[in-house]
């Protein structure tokens, strides 16, 4: 509810942000979030270790371990906390080459990285103990205080760049709400966990062996995590480079929904992960592979929700909602579109590759940064913002799908991947393509028209869903076992289904 809450303020705030503080600010400000990703790299895959290591002693309720892991989890992030500021100050030095070409001065921009800054590594010394949260599947709390934080945060902002225009003030609330979250979330953890030692001490010599655990499985994620911020990380950075600053804003209008999208598929489906860790540990191959599919159908559905949505109704309220100079064009949309889909079904392979711990595979994301970053680069400097787009397309499909199915198939499941995965794979990708194609041919033959305001636009999506739900639903009901499984799950708590 906060998140859909907040994702509405979102999109009146910004119309407002551009027209008041201008889009290169924005853009100066997106590019600086892109900057600051980087740099959080050096997180190294700690909440990912530490929520897999936490996953049995929340099952056997076991206080004291947990009191450990949440304590290790302290002692590696300030130090990948000092790692980050250290960081961060130097490369701070190098914005006057950086950001010749900005309009705006120097201490802004560094004023405005530096209030970023402050707000990350508040999550890395005060705020570590929310993954607790999450792998105790009560994640919904933590969203519910950020979203309810933003929403008053962006409320606050477009209020007061509308009255003074002021930039430093925007860039100010960024930080003092930061601050405000991490007050809330620190009080809320001790409630809940009131036998929690808070501030805990970890002895690495009194605890080698789970020390050298945690640490070997940081060391494999840490190189996955660079390959997932190259892919969808560096793509401010690549356009502001190899485009322009002002590309950058038009960009992030159109990633801004998708981001928002997925982080609401994320906030459903976010404790999803712990119980499929849950799920690995009953060893039940037969259940397992049955929720792996279900999940799979269930991504399927949404993926194909998404696309067909944006692919019609994106341009047009990107239209309305900013004016036509906001509008990319079709190529860009198209490929966006395709990772979108391919980002939404890659979860529940992603899940399951955790929860069997299965990271050893590190040549995997490198291969994926080089063809990413080479094409990229290749691609962009030709066809610009659909270069860059083209060359996370290629490297998702030849890792995520091709590889990553395969290792864990064959080394979670223990499963032949074509006989277990393509074939019935195939089957919900056939099962888009006939509905895409179906809708396609609808919209453009008997419903497409001009579309001259919101409510227009409201009634054309609602004729696209009704598609959706008359043309794919059935289909992917037809070809899918998985998503005929979902749906007799769901009779359980839904009668009238």
């Amino acid at each position: 509810m906060f998140y859909v809450l907040s994702v509405f303020v979102v999109f009146f705030t910004r119309k407002i942000f551009l027209d008041k503080l201008g889009v290169d600010f924005m853009g100066l400000t997106g590019t600086v979030g892109s900057i600051l990703n980087f740099l959080n790299l050096a997180e190294l895959g700690v909440s990912t270790a530490i929520g897999f290591a936490l996953y049995k002693p929340l099952f056997d309720n076991n206080k004291e371990e947990i009191d450990k892991i949440i304590a290790l989890m302290g002692y590696l992030y300030k130090r990948v906390g000092l790692i980050i500021l250290i960081a961060g100050f130097i490369l701070s030095l190098f914005f006057g080459k950086i950001f010749n070409d900005s309009s705006f001065s120097l201490i802004l921009i560094n004023y405005c990285f530096y209030a970023f800054l402050i707000s990350s590594l508040l999550g890395y010394y005060y705020n570590y103990h929310q993954s607790l949260l999450y792998a105790d599947q009560k994640g919904y709390l933590i969203n519910s205080y950020l979203q309810g934080s933003r929403l008053i945060k962006q409320l606050l902002q477009a209020l007061l760049a509308y009255y003074y225009q002021d930039l430093i003030l925007w860039i100010t609330l960024e930080l003092v709400f930061s601050i405000i979250y991490t007050i809330i979330i620190r009080y809320k953890i001790k409630r809940i966990y009131p036998w929690l030692n808070i501030n805990a001490k970890f002895d690495t010599s009194e605890n080698r062996e789970q020390y050298q655990k945690i640490i070997k499985k940081v060391k494999q994620i840490f190189v996955h995590k660079i390959s997932t911020f190259i892919s969808f990380g560096t793509d401010q950075i690549l356009i502001f480079s190899l485009v322009n600053i002002k590309s950058v804003a038009l960009f992030d209008n159109y990633n801004m929904i998708i981001i928002y999208l997925n982080n609401l598929i994320a906030q459903i489906f976010g404790n999803t992960n712990a119980s499929v860790g849950n799920l690995v540990a009953e060893n039940d191959k037969k259940n397992i592979l049955k929720v792996f599919w279900e999940l799979i159908a269930i991504r399927v559905l949404i993926a194909g929700f998404i696309f067909v949505n944006l692919y019609f109704l994106l341009s047009p309220f990107i239209k309305l909602w900013l004016g036509s100079e906001y509008i990319l064009n079709d190529n860009i949309i198209l490929l966006i579109l395709v990772n979108v889909f391919i980002l939404t079904i890659r979860n529940p392979i992603d899940n399951f590759i955790n929860a069997y711990g299965l990271f050893a595979d590190t040549w995997a994301p490198i291969v994926q940064i080089i063809i990413n970053l080479f094409i990229s680069i290749y691609f962009g400097y030709k066809w610009g913002i659909a270069g860059i787009m083209f060359g996370t397309t290629v490297s998702m499909t030849m890792i995520v799908i091709l590889w990553k199915t395969y290792y864990l198939f064959n080394s979670g499941f223990k499963e032949n991947v074509l006989l277990s995965f393509w074939i019935t794979f195939s089957k919900h990708i056939l099962a888009f393509i006939m509905a895409y194609c179906a809708i396609f041919y609808i919209y453009n033959n008997y419903i497409q028209t001009e579309i001259i305001n919101f409510f227009d636009l409201v009634f054309i999506g609602i004729k696209v869903n009704l598609l959706l739900v008359l043309i794919f639903i059935p289909v992917l009901l037809l070809l899918s076992q998985g998503f005929r499984d979902f749906s007799h799950r769901l009779k359980k708590y839904i009668p009238f289904i």
